[in-house]
């Protein structure tokens, strides 16, 4: 009888234990309810905030002449056409970067107009600054570009072997 006794008081010790932490579970429940309610106001006033920030006239960025010709201007390139991953910072031979660009049009293939805007897109810095300053609609044709370019670049083609070179192999 004695054990029954100990057991119902362990069995009570114990329910008022859970009944202590269910406690506790619910006044942290409310707590986190509360804290939740507080984050989501705030979330709506950053909202608000984000919204009338949003409004503030956006500035547009800067126009620059185009030196392409208005037809070149108007053609699409297509969107399964993928540039080239060459660029041009003017420093390196600019016929390397020619036969690279060349190379890759070849293999995806595409029009006049399509090489002449694919092949801006290649030109970085002070290349960029150069094509830039061609004048309006001056550009009608890739080949044009390619003699325009080659014109500005040629002070850092490779020079070419002469026969004293074959002297320096070993």
């Amino acid at each position: 009888m004695q054990a029954l006794q100990e057991e119902v008081a362990e069995s009570r010790a114990n329910q008022e234990r859970i009944q202590a932490d269910l406690a506790a579970s619910r006044a942290t429940n409310e707590e986190l309810r509360h804290s939740n309610e507080e984050l989501r106001r705030d979330l709506q006033n950053y909202a608000g905030e984000r919204e009338e920030e949003d409004q503030e006239p956006v500035t547009l960025p800067r126009e620059f002449p185009m030196p392409f010709s208005q037809e070149i201007m108007e053609a699409v390139i297509p969107a399964t056409l993928v540039g080239p991953k060459v660029t041009f910072t003017g420093t390196k031979d600019p016929e390397a970067h020619l036969t690279a660009f060349h190379t890759w049009m070849m293999l995806v293939g595409g029009s006049n107009a399509v090489r002449c805007k694919l092949f801006m897109s290649t030109l970085v810095g002070t290349t960029m600054d150069w094509f830039i300053s061609l004048p309006d609609g001056h550009v009608t044709s890739f080949p044009q570009l390619t003699k325009l370019f080659r014109a500005q670049y040629i002070t850092n083609r490779a020079p070419p072997s002469i026969s004293y070179d074959l002297f320096d192999i070993r």
